[in-house]
């Protein structure tokens, strides 16, 4: 082989990076067809925000996701990507994770979940508790109120900072 050659190795997609990929690609099709139905453009970078932030595990707050997003966009502004993320709250396609004092964090994972967060590291965890996800809305709420989604976190410390806090 000369210097001007070169080989290209393929190697198969494991199943379960099929999986993830089949997730996504559903989830960008999900997304762009909201997108249609409220009469909203679908742009480069918002597929490329709705994309990152759906396959991020670590509830992204709008400036983390720029800096991962700059990597591929180096032109995309911190404006239009925390712009974008509250459009997808307000739409329903992402969730702004509740916390105290901290700057918001992100979820595309609108299923039915609830969220621990550690109050050492910052970490967010997603958790299903059966109870959680039927509470009983009080009558005197209902009759004031149109409740649209409810809620539950917890704040405490995480198996990790626990374990660094016993040495």
């Amino acid at each position: 082989m000369n210097k001007n050659q070169f080989y290209i190795v393929i190697t198969p997609m494991k199943n379960e990076d099929k999986k993830i990929k089949a997730e996504q690609d559903w989830k960008v099709k999900k997304f762009k067809a909201e997108c249609r139905r409220l009469g909203l453009k679908i742009t480069t970078q918002r597929i490329a925000i709705y994309t990152a932030l759906a396959s991020a595990k670590d509830h992204p707050t709008a400036d983390l996701l720029h800096r991962r997003l700059r990597k591929e966009y180096p032109k995309i502004s911190l404006d239009t990507v925390n712009r974008t993320l509250l459009t997808l709250a307000d739409i329903g396609l992402a969730l702004v994770v509740e916390g105290t004092g901290q700057p918001r964090r992100f979820d595309a994972d609108i299923d039915t979940h609830q969220h621990f967060i550690c109050v050492k590291c910052k970490k967010i965890f997603d958790f299903k508790h059966k109870p959680f996800e039927n509470i009983r809305i009080p009558k005197k709420i209902e009759r004031k109120f149109k409740v649209i989604r409810t809620t539950v976190y917890m704040e405490g410390f995480c198996d990790a900072c626990l374990k660094k806090t016993d040495r």
